[in-house]
């Protein structure tokens, strides 16, 4: 296969499958099984997270306005019912810290030995199995809409959440940093119904908390993958040739067009048919990785 086209395939898994909630750390292991490719080698390592910043800078651009009109209402916000601690800004900032640091301590205790098909497979399962329950609950709840006497659902709008959703929607995301193919977005969401919240808010605020998390996290293994640590040696961006660097800019730009349209998508279909079709499906992949782990052994 020419690395051209294995560059576009790879930009287009990551940006699919970086915010819905399928796991892209899963796809992208499935993708190097089944291309025969090792993309924990220095430059395929780097390429992964080049395309991952490609994906991430979706968000800000996406949802401009509302970051605009965020930034304009701090701290009061728009209702003037808001303060510094409970304006949506802040709590996705506190979200963020909560995520933080007990994920950067737990990844660097477990690391890498998670990392294999038995440990994604069962993520996507148990997690596809988890957030179809959570959204079959609060379905009844969601069609009734705003004003419905159901109860489960207390909070509509990302403007009307409050700082114990905030920092219980940054506990769910744990999850996401030490098992793999659990699914960042999947975890808070869930996380997000879970508490209350209803599927479009809980949607935008996992759109918003990712922002910081996913941009501090790539751009730290970015540096420690390309000045090396303990444990790595470094990538050696210098020795990277010019076929190399095209490699990289076709997967950053195919990764950030693909994800700018499935952020698109899924935010509308999400409002109308909820996340029960996403959650069949980590099951069945789920349980295809677990089989074929199995038939490797």
């Amino acid at each position: 296969m020419s690395d051209y086209l294995l560059s576009v395939i790879l930009g287009i898994v990551e940006g699919l499958t970086e915010f819905l909630p399928v796991s892209s750390t899963a796809h992208l292991r499935i993708a190097e099984l089944l291309m025969h490719l090792d993309l924990g080698s220095g430059y395929w390592k780097m390429y992964t997270i080049v395309i991952q910043l490609g994906a991430i800078l979706t968000l800000p651009i996406y949802f401009r306005e509302r970051i605009a009109k965020f930034l304009g209402t701090f701290p009061k916000g728009e209702r003037g019912d808001r303060t510094l601690l409970t304006h949506p800004l802040s709590l996705v900032m506190i979200a963020f810290v909560v995520t933080a640091i007990p994920s950067f301590l737990l990844t660097k205790v477990i690391g890498k030995n998670l990392e294999n098909p038995y440990v994604i497979g069962g993520a996507l399962l148990i997690g596809g199995i988890v957030m179809w329950f959570v959204d079959a609950r609060n379905s009844k709840a969601e069609t009734a809409g705003e004003g419905a006497k159901d109860g489960l659902i207390r909070t509509w709008h990302m403007e009307e959440m409050s700082l114990g959703q905030a920092v219980w929607i940054g506990a769910c995301q744990i999850l996401s940093a030490v098992f793999p193919g659990t699914s960042r977005s999947m975890s808070t969401i869930a996380g997000g119904q879970m508490a209350g919240i209803s599927r479009a808010a809980a949607l935008e605020f996992s759109f918003f908390l990712s922002m910081p998390t996913m941009a501090v996290a790539t751009l730290y293994t970015l540096f420690k993958s390309i000045h090396g640590s303990k444990t790595e040696n470094p990538i050696g961006v210098s020795s990277i040739t010019g076929h190399e660097w095209i490699l990289l800019a076709i997967g950053f730009v195919v990764s950030f067009v693909v994800a700018y349209g499935s952020v698109a998508w899924f935010m509308g279909y999400v409002r109308k048919r909820g996340f029960g079709p996403f959650a069949v499906y980590r099951i069945l992949v789920g349980a295809a990785v677990l089989y074929f782990a199995s038939r490797m052994m």
